[in-house]
């Protein structure tokens, strides 16, 4: 299954500081026609620089998108599934009190967030892209708004669990994305995010033909700098989990199955998901 990635246009574009620690050099990582991404020299993240403005990203979101999304649903849902399998949802939720509030960012047609209504969750999302916010909304009855988080304007404490699959890494500023979550989080409440991996295997092997560093990515992280931007806006990391040895097709099924299963018990998959907790005076849920 191929990534969906678009072509930049005639986009905007500023120079901007590392997004994680703020600093300002950097190694050359990786040149596209159109891209250029740095390796930070202080945290190691990789994102682009210069970088094209939200506004100007947000257009690229259209109804393109909304066919991938459309066509890919069950897959992408399954994953979903596993990965919050991988971090123990069930357990997390478990302690919550009821009723218990579920939002989604980058929640695409709502597939996640209709099979966790039917599981008993109050449920809402946030899309970029219109056709798909508009089909979660009238085709499944979701609450669903369209835009960014920072313009959803939900207000404070409303949620236990915000979720946010494959969205940090196309953000131009993931710190305020942080905030704003932080801000929206009941005390004791979780982010979930599940992004790319640029410490993993497949990262180190492929390089500049690594699967994941393409034009829509703005920022891509390791466990070590995802990890450090989340404490410095007031999380407390509770698990990391990783999977994905080698993508279907770049070797023999032999060598993936054995792989794969390696990747995941030793943390060097493609693909990462974070459970991490709002830190709180006075109440923090603790999970072992």
């Amino acid at each position: 299954m191929k990534t969906f990635s678009t072509t930049p246009g005639n986009e905007r574009k500023r120079s901007v500081s590392c997004p994680v620690c703020g600093s300002q050099k950097g190694k050359n990582h990786a040149v596209f026609a159109e891209s250029v991404f740095l390796r930070c020299s202080s945290c190691g993240l990789v994102y682009q620089n210069p970088q094209p403005w939200q506004e100007d990203l947000s257009l690229r979101y259209n109804t393109e998108y909304f066919d991938y999304e459309r066509s890919h649903e069950e897959i992408f849902y399954n994953l979903m599934r596993l990965g919050l399998e991988d971090i123990d949802l069930a357990r997390v939720s478990w302690k919550l009190p009821r009723p218990r509030f579920f939002l989604d960012v980058g929640c695409a047609t709502g597939r996640l967030l209709e099979a966790l209504r039917d599981e008993g969750w109050e449920t809402a999302g946030v899309e970029l892209c219109e056709p798909s916010a508009e089909y979660g909304r009238t085709q499944r009855g979701l609450q669903i708004k369209s835009g960014t988080l920072e313009e959803a304007g939900f207000p404070d404490e409303s949620f236990h669990i915000v979720h946010a699959s494959h969205l940090v890494e196309h953000l131009t500023e993931p710190r305020l994305f942080l905030k704003e979550a932080f801000r929206i989080l009941k005390p004791g409440g979780y982010v979930i995010l599940v992004t790319p991996n640029t410490a993993g295997f497949q990262a180190r092997l492929f390089g500049r033909a690594w699967r994941s560093l393409i034009e829509d990515h703005i920022c891509l992280f390791s466990k070590q700098n995802l990890s450090l931007l989340l404490r410095k806006e007031g999380f407390v990391l509770h698990r990391i989990k990783t999977w994905g040895g080698l993508a279907q097709g770049t070797a023999p099924g032999f060598l993936k199955k054995i792989l794969d299963p390696w990747a995941k018990r030793f943390g060097f998959g493609d693909v990462m998901i974070v459970l991490a907790q709002k830190s709180s005076p006075g109440r923090v849920l603790t999970e072992k």
